[in-house]
């Protein structure tokens, strides 16, 4: 048997159809909860909460494909965006496709194969993947020069999709901060660009809220890609949860925020972290930070994993033995 790549595309029941979504997109009053950032984190997340999170995080690079298909740890945790497809169904993958110094070698097409490689392993994954294409692309570190990045990231988007990778959403992700250049410079346009996504590391600053304006006017939904508790932690308890975690969630509500990834994890208990003062962010290190997340993150609107959430996402739940067309 064969499910059609076409079921991935949007659907949309009677009521919705006044009110057309974006791929992948939850309905209105629904955020869909990820969690990441690697196999060792997302595991423990799930033992300790007793919940799995409607999406799961991995990241790899367009250099190398690493970390999908087989293990990979580079210093900063392990990565098997494999293990996660086969570990959690009924759940969709958040992938962070790194790209520094290669927007020359992706746009000449010397890279393809790693394009295909990645696009196959999407396809084959047979579930919702978001795909956030040189994400932080404003981030200075990265010196992802504005044309550069948009010829690159079109040049995956128009491989993927001649290669008929349809189970993708095409993630444009700023790190929502003070920017070198004018957002619209990094802008791909609106066929290349499914969701708006940003970084929360500190409180809510008025690049995050320019960037909701940006989504909303794009009419493009919102996604928080990254989210840790930067410097403060869970260990404070009540004023962790007050200082990070409560602006955070108001940032969510009152931006109509359509999914957020948040990153669960001790960050200097990896090497590639250590020593920057991030601390640790797993919200089950601290029965304070634990109950007020299970109580926010338990509320309807949140979206886990269930038999119904690719519904819920414009896509038929596919069972365990069909696989999609040309796999």
């Amino acid at each position: 048997l064969s499910l059609a790549a076409s079921s991935f595309l949007p659907m949309h029941s009677v009521a919705e159809a006044q009110v057309l979504r974006a791929k992948f997109e939850p309905p209105d009053g629904k955020v869909l909860l990820i969690v990441g950032q690697d196999k060792t984190s997302i595991d423990a997340y799930v033992n300790a909460i007793n919940i799995v999170p409607g999406g799961t995080m991995v990241y790899t690079s367009v250099q190398n494909a690493e970390g999908l298909a087989a293990p990979y740890d580079g210093g900063g945790g392990l990565h098997h965006g494999q293990y996660l497809v086969d570990q959690y169904p009924n759940t969709v993958i958040q992938v962070g496709l790194w790209m520094v110094d290669a927007l020359g070698d992706v746009s000449s097409g010397a890279l393809d194969g790693n394009i295909d490689a990645i696009g196959a392993w999407i396809k084959n994954s047979g579930r919702p993947v978001f795909l956030r294409i040189g994400y932080e692309f404003d981030y200075p570190a990265n010196h992802y020069g504005p044309a550069a990045y948009v010829q690159a990231y079109r040049h995956i988007v128009d491989r993927l999709r001649n290669n008929n990778v349809a189970n993708v959403a095409f993630v444009w992700h700023s790190y929502a901060n003070l920017p070198e250049h004018p957002l619209s410079d990094w802008y791909p346009g609106d066929d290349y660009v499914d969701w708006v996504g940003m970084s929360v590391f500190g409180p809510p600053n008025v690049y995050m809220t320019q960037l909701a304006d940006l989504a909303r006017q794009h009419q493009k939904p919102l996604m928080i890609a990254e989210a840790t508790p930067f410097g403060t932690g869970t260990l404070q308890g009540d004023t962790s949860w007050t200082n990070w975690f409560a602006p955070f969630f108001q940032f969510v509500a009152d931006n109509g925020v359509k999914a957020v990834s948040y990153i669960d994890y001790d960050w200097e208990s990896y090497p590639m972290f250590q020593w920057q003062g991030c601390g640790d962010a797993r919200v089950q290190d601290n029965d304070i930070v634990k109950g007020r997340w299970l109580q926010e993150t338990g509320q309807d609107k949140y979206l886990q994993s269930s038999p119904d959430l690719y519904q819920q996402l414009g896509v038929p739940a596919a069972p365990a033995n069909l696989r999609i067309e040309g796999m």
